[in-house]
């Protein structure tokens, strides 16, 4: 029997989502979602792509490509872990809609954009990606609003931004074309360059285009954004590191290298500066995602051979901690009148799983040592450090702000009337999954070795930015196949 990896991968996600949209029971569409998103992730993970495997006289072999009104998708062998890691991520959001009341279209609407930013990996020529993640954009939005209700100035500002990106991003393919018939034309050159940062701008929220960010996280449920501002960032850094790995004129350009840094660490710096003056608990989860993204940027300006493998362990720690963050702020959302500090104050005694939930997700954002995020930024700021102390120390101030921003937030959470009881609201489902996800965060930051089988070959579908797996050889027993920065990190150093 002979498939292909586009349908498995994007279009029975695809048409599941659709057919969940029919289903009424909202604990039924959190479990079937789910489910199928982390069969997705383990076929991913262990049915190799474009190998024949036998069992007896029967015989199953998946295709890498499909051929689509004249296009092609294709998900080549590489990038099998890749589609597992963006499927268990999704999972979370999935299997957490369970807990988060009135996110019921999570799981189904969670799917289909799933599949489409997935299938803008995929589409051949890549021009079209363009195409898919606007798609992506314009079914999230009935997530963020209701029919009966007036859409916020961040959904308004959310769905034009994202939009602006894609005519950028589709003039810089046809200027690219041009760039790749006449190499020598620096003019042309230079403008491709300027147009594609442009739409990147845009669909990164580099600053100071993700004034949105903290509205939407105002005006819409926490839960509902927490997905989109993983899902969406991650594929687009993704998107854009392809570009780098194809245009060798890219990736040489010591221009470009100089602009990533400076905006990622304007994210950085930005993000953990605002959140520490922040009053309202959904703009501190808003600056840290904005962070978050900085984070994978700056990893695109470091050296390759180890900016690769820290992006690619940036992606789970940031999944785990965003929907924690969420799921955690959804819950403090239904019982406080708002996210403001006036409001939540005391409300450790109410939501004492929710309260610490936050408090831990801030920290693990400011790389607070333990927590999942600590291993990929200290071998970040390592490596940012060899190229430049200021831009170290600017990177260390913005993450400095999100441990401040965790201590204002406990003291906040704790500050209850003297004779105030403690009486957790928090039911079984919630407290079931803020507490995996609190236990999840320590397992990454002791355990990084644990996403080892997730992230080994994933460098690998970069030709050009993934070269580093040629000239390090790795145990497949030790430590996340990583460089020896990381290994060290993670308890291990079997570079050899």
């Amino acid at each position: 029997m002979t498939t292909n990896a586009p349908t498995i991968w994007i279009l029975v996600p695809l048409g599941f989502g659709i057919l969940l949209l029919f289903v009424r029971n909202a604990r039924a569409i959190s479990a079937l979602g789910g489910t199928l998103a982390v069969l997705l992730a383990l076929l991913a993970q262990f049915i190799p792509i474009e190998t024949a495997l036998r069992f007896g006289e029967f015989s199953v072999k998946i295709d890498s490509s499909i051929s689509i009104l004249g296009r092609a998708l294709l998900i080549s062998p590489a990038e099998g872990s890749l589609l597992a890691l963006i499927y268990a991520g999704s999972s979370l959001w999935f299997f957490g809609s369970l807990a988060a009341e009135r996110s019921a279209r999570v799981a189904p609407v969670g799917l289909m954009i799933t599949a489409l930013m997935v299938a803008a990996l995929a589409v051949q020529p890549f021009l079209y990606a363009a195409l898919f993640i606007e798609m992506a954009i314009l079914i999230s939005i009935p997530m963020l609003s209701s029919l009966y209700a007036t859409p916020g100035k961040g959904i308004v500002r959310f769905l034009i931004y994202q939009t602006l990106a894609m005519p950028f991003i589709l003039l810089a393919g046809w200027l690219l074309a041009g760039v790749e018939a006449s190499p020598g034309d620096l003019a042309l050159a230079a403008q491709s360059a300027s147009v594609l940062g442009l739409g990147f701008a845009f669909l990164l929220a580099i600053f100071p285009l993700y004034n949105w960010i903290p509205m939407l996280m105002e005006e819409s449920p926490p839960f509902t954004v927490g997905f989109l501002l993983w899902i969406l960032p991650t594929i687009t850094i993704l998107f854009g590191a392809g570009f780098l790995d194809r245009y060798s004129w890219i990736r040489s350009s010591p221009q470009l290298i100089s602009a990533l840094q400076f905006a990622g660490l304007l994210m950085v710096t930005t993000g953990g500066l605002w959140a520490a003056f922040q009053r309202h608990f959904g703009r501190i989860m808003a600056y840290a995602s904005i962070a978050e993204t900085g984070f994978s940027i700056l990893a695109l300006s470091v050296d390759s051979r180890y900016g690769i493998p820290i992006l690619f362990l940036l992606i789970p720690a940031r999944a785990l901690t965003l929907a924690l963050w969420s799921l955690a702020l959804n819950i403090i959302k239904e019982n406080a009148e708002t996210m403001r500090f006036s409001s939540t104050r005391g409300m450790l005694r109410n939501t004492p799983l929710a309260a610490t939930g936050i408090v831990l997700a801030t920290l693990s954002t400011g790389a607070f040592p333990l927590l999942a995020s600590f291993p990929p930024r200290l071998a970040l700021w390592e490596n940012i450090s060899r190229a430049s102390s200021a831009s170290a120390i600017w990177m260390g101030l913005g993450m400095a702000g999100f441990l401040v921003s965790a201590v204002r937030s406990l003291a906040v959470f704790a500050m209850a009337d003297e004779f105030a009881s403690w009486k957790p609201r928090e039911n079984l489902p919630q407290m079931i999954m803020l507490g995996l996800g609190m236990i999840g965060l320590f397992i990454l930051g002791l355990f990084p070795q644990t996403v080892q089988v997730f992230l080994a070959q994933l460098p690998l579908m970069f030709e050009h930015l993934g070269r580093w797996q040629s000239f390090y050889r790795f145990s497949q027993s030790s430590l996340c196949a990583l460089p020896k920065d990381i290994g060290t990190i993670c308890g291990s150093n079997t570079v050899s």
